[in-house]
């Protein structure tokens, strides 16, 4: 029976396990997809994730790099001018890896000056980076300071 497909679940047998992954909110990702036709732009927005909530600026993939890079230029070291080129090095690989696959939406969400609140303590960074699939639930603005 192997290659033929279950009359009850609909599944094929021999075929080998499906990888499945959250689906991330198509408004949210067209957001995103906005912001990243003008890398200077950024938007205020608030995300919901299972650990807590998350505010700051909404920036582009590419705004994200060039922040990413140019904060590690700071640092002292061997190691920091090759950190500095990973964002860089990511996107090209991944895009050998999807070749024509790639998706036209986005996976992942940029923010700029982060405030995060887990357990009531809250956290602030310049960069963050998440899985847009994570969020649960978002809303423009930030909460008053």
């Amino acid at each position: 029976m192997s290659g033929e497909q279950d009359a009850l679940t609909g599944v094929h047998r021999g075929a080998g396990p499906t990888v499945t992954e959250p689906v991330a909110d198509v408004q949210l990702q067209m957001l995103c997809t906005l912001v990243a036709r003008n890398p200077r732009t950024s938007l205020p927005v608030t995300l919901h994730l299972p650990g807590g909530i998350i505010h700051g600026d909404l920036i582009a993939h590419e705004a994200w790099k060039a922040e990413w890079s140019q904060s590690l230029r700071h640092i002292e070291g061997q190691g920091a001018h090759l950190l500095a080129q990973m964002p860089e090095l990511v996107d090209q690989t991944m895009d050998e890896l999807s070749g024509d696959h790639a998706s036209p939406l986005p996976r992942w969400i940029h923010l700029r000056e982060v405030t995060s609140v887990a357990g009531g303590t809250p956290v602030s960074a310049p960069l963050w980076r998440g899985r847009l699939a994570d969020v649960l639930g978002w809303s423009l603005g930030k909460p008053p300071s």
